[in-house]
C-alpha cells in the first residue's frame, strides 16, 4: 500500500508539527536533525524495554534500529523511547518482587505520557521481561493509535550433562542442594549453564505465554513471537512491524478495533492450550479493561476450561519456546485450534487481515511432536485452571499442566509473607501432606502481588512438589509446578477468608471440579472476622504505597485506573 501522502489533518502530530504556532516545537525537531520532509509525515514511537538489567531486554534497543529502519522505509519518522523494567528472575525470593508487578502499571503510563507529550500517531512497542509485555499491549489499547507489537524473543537453552535446562532448573536446584542431592559445584555448574543468550525466559513461563498472547489477540505479527532473540531473522520481523505500522495508520486500524471480546478469548485459548503462565488470568483483564471490555478472571476460567491442552512445552512438559518455534511456531498452536473450532477466525488483526486469513497457508507439521492436533490433546481440559469456594469467592488460579494428582486436601499451615514460608522450606518445618498458606501477599496487601518461584521451585527440587500444596493470595512464575494455588480472592489485606485461616484448618482443592473449600462454616468465618485486623505493611510511602492506594482486586486485573470505561476522550481522537 502507498503510505507517501497520509493527512495530518486528524493525526496526534499535527498539534506539534502543524501550522505557524508550532514552529517553536518545529525547532526542537530540527534540532535532532529531522528535516522538513520528515516533520510533514506520521511520527511514530518507537518503545523499548531496554536495559542492562537481564537478558530478556538486552537485544531490545539493537532490534528497534530495525524497526526505525522499517518505519522510515515506509515514509513514516521513527522517535525512540524507552521505558523501565523490572526483571523478575533477578527480583524473585526477596523484596524487590514486589516492585515487578506495580511496573505493568507504570510501563503502561509512561508511554501513555511520552506518546501523549509528544502527540506521536502511532506506536511500535517491543517488550521483554513478563510485566513489559502485558504494559506495553495495556498502552496501546489505552492510547489507540495504529499499534505493532513486538517480542524481543525467547532466551537459547542451556545445556547440563547432556539435557536441555532453562532457569527454572537453578530455582529447583536450590532445592536439591538445600537437602543435599547436589553439591556446591553442581550447582554453580547449572547456575552457569542455564542461560546462555539474549532473550526472556526460554519455556513457556510469563515472558513466552504473553508473547503467545500477542500474536492470538492479533497485536503481533505472525511468527514475531516465536523467533528467539539471538536469531538474525528477528530483523525481517522488525522492519516489517515498522513497516506495517505505517499501513495500520494509512487504514486508521487501531488496536481497539483488534482487541475484541472474540480476541481476549482466543488469547486465552492459547494460554490454556499451551500450559502457560497463570498470571496471563491477570493480565488479560487488564488489557480488556483498557478496551472497556468486561472480561474477569471467571470469563478466562471458563475458556481454560474448554480448551484443550495440546502443547508439550515446560515447566510441564519436554519442550522449550525454541523447539515450538521450530516446529512451526504460534501460527501451528492457532492454526489446529482454529480447525477444530476453538478459536474467532473473524478477528482482525495487525496484518490488516483475520485470524482465519492468516491462518490460510499455515500447513500441519506431522514430523514435530511438540504441539498436538486439538483433536487429540494432552489433556481435554486446558493447562490452566481456574478455581472458586469459600476460601476463595473472587476465584483462583492453577495451572495443572504436566500434574497427575489434580485433588488435595490437608491441614493448613499458615505464613503472613513469602519469606516466612521460604525460611520453613528451607529449614523442613512442614510436613507431607500440609497445604501451606502464603497470605498477605496481594497486590494491596503485599503490596505488589509478589510471585513465589522461589518457595515452589524449593519444594520442587526437595522432592515435595507433589506431597504438598500450596495457596497465597499473591502470585506464581510462569516457572512453577506443583500443586500451587494463586490469586486467592479477595485478599488476606482486605478481610478474604485467606486472611482468617488458622493452623490446623482443613483445606480442599479439586482443580477437576474447579473447587477450593476450607472445612469452616459462613458462621464461623463470621466469628473469625470479629476479631480480625488487617496487617501493617512497611510501605508507607513511595511508589509502591503509592499503588497500594488504588490498585483493585486480581479478579479483575489488579487495576489501578478506571479504564475505558469511564474515559470522556480517546487519545487517538484529539
Amino acid at each position: 500500500m502507498d503510505v507517501r501522502a497520509i493527512s495530518k489533518a486528524k493525526l496526534p502530530s499535527r498539534h506539534v508539527t502543524v501550522g505557524p504556532a508550532r514552529a517553536p516545537h518545529r525547532s526542537y525537531l530540527y534540532a535532532m536533525g529531522l528535516s522538513a520532509q520528515e516533520i510533514a509525515q506520521p511520527l511514530v514511537g518507537v518503545a523499548t524495554c531496554w536495559n542492562e538489567a537481564a537478558p530478556c531486554n538486552i537485544s531490545l534497543q539493537r532490534q528497534a534500529q530495525v524497526v526505525k529502519k522499517g518505519v522510515a522505509a515506509a515514509n513514516g519518522t521513527p522517535r525512540e523511547f524507552t521505558t523501565i523494567t523490572v526483571t523478575d528472575g533477578i527480583a524473585m525470593g526477596h523484596q524487590g518482587m514486589k516492585a515487578s508487578l506495580v511496573s505493568r502499571d507504570v510501563i503502561a503510563d509512561s508511554v501513555e505520557l511520552t506518546m501523549r507529550g509528544h502527540c506521536y500517531d502511532a506506536l511500535v512497542g517491543l517488550a521483554g521481561c513478563d510485566k513489559s509485555l502485558p504494559g506495553m499491549m495495556m498502552a496501546m489499547v489505552r492510547l489507540n493509535v495504529p499499534s505493532v507489537f513486538i517480542y524481543g524473543g525467547s532466551i537459547l537453552p542451556g545445556s547440563y550433562r547432556g539435557r536441555q535446562i532453562t532457569v527454572q532448573d537453578v530455582f529447583e536446584a536450590v532445592g536439591q542442594h538445600s537437602v543435599g542431592t547436589i553439591t556446591d559445584e553442581e550447582l554453580t555448574e547449572i547456575e552457569q549453564a542455564a542461560c546462555p543468550s539474549a532473550g526472556s525466559c526460554g519455556a513457556q513461563f510469563t515472558a513466552n505465554t504473553m508473547a503467545t498472547v500477542a500474536e492470538a489477540i492479533g497485536l503481533a505479527l505472525p511468527y514475531s513471537c516465536g523467533a528467539p532473540a539471538p536469531y538474525e531473522m528477528r530483523d525481517r520481523f522488525n522492519y516489517a512491524a515498522g513497516e506495517k505500522v505505517m499501513e495500520l495508520v494509512a487504514k486508521q486500524i487501531r488496536p481497539r478495533d483488534i482487541v475484541t471480546l472474540k480476541a481476549l478469548e482466543n488469547a486465552a485459548a492459547v494460554v490454556a492450550a499451551s500450559g502457560g503462565s497463570t498470571n496471563a488470568a491477570l493480565h488479560l483483564p487488564a488489557i480488556a479493561h483498557e478496551a472497556g471490555i468486561k472480561f474477569d478472571l471467571f470469563d478466562v476460567a471458563e475458556i481454560f476450561r474448554k480448551t484443550p491442552y495440546i502443547a508439550d512445552l515446560k515447566p510441564g512438559g519436554r519442550y522449550v519456546a525454541k523447539d515450538l518455534f521450530e516446529a512451526g511456531g504460534i501460527p501451528l498452536l492457532m492454526k489446529t485450534l482454529l480447525d477444530h473450532g476453538y478459536l474467532h477466525g473473524d478477528c482482525m488483526t495487525v496484518t490488516g487481515r483475520t485470524v482465519a486469513e492468516n491462518m490460510e497457508c499455515v500447513q500441519w507439521n506431522d514430523a514435530q511432536d511438540v504441539v498436538r492436533p486439538a483433536d487429540r490433546p494432552i489433556t481435554v481440559t486446558g493447562g490452566v485452571v481456574g478455581l472458586k469456594g469459600n476460601l476463595a469467592p473472587e476465584g483462583a488460579i492453577v495451572k495443572v499442566a504436566g500434574m497427575k494428582n489434580l485433588r488435595f486436601s490437608g491441614p493448613a499451615r499458615c505464613f503472613d509473607s513469602e519469606e516466612d514460608c521460604f525460611a520453613a522450606v528451607a529449614e523442613h518445618r512442614y510436613n507431607e501432606g500440609e497445604v501451606l498458606v502464603i497470605r498477605y501477599e496481594g497486590p494491596k496487601g503485599g503490596p505488589g502481588m509478589r510471585e513465589m518461584l522461589a518457595t515452589t521451585a524449593a519444594l520442587y527440587g526437595q522432592g515435595m512438589g507433589d506431597k504438598v500444596a500450596l495457596i497465597t493470595d499473591g502470585r506464581f512464575s510462569g516457572a512453577t509446578r506443583g500443586f500451587c494455588i494463586g490469586h486467592v480472592g479477595p485478599e488476606a489485606a482486605v478481610g478474604g477468608p485467606i486472611g482468617l485461616l488458622r493452623d490446623g484448618d482443613i483445606i480442599t482443592i479439586d482443580a477437576v471440579a474447579g473447587t477450593i473449600e476450607v472445612a469452616l462454616s459462613e458462621a464461623e468465618l463470621a466469628e473469625r472476622r470479629k476479631t480480625w485486623t488487617p496487617r501493617e505493611t512497611d510501605y508507607q510511602s513511595g511508589a509502591i504505597w503509592k499503588y497500594a492506594q488504588t490498585v483493585g482486586s486480581a479478579r479483575y486485573g489488579a487495576l489501578t485506573h478506571p479504564g475505558a470505561e469511564k474515559e470522556t476522550h480517546c487519545y487517538a481522537d484529539l
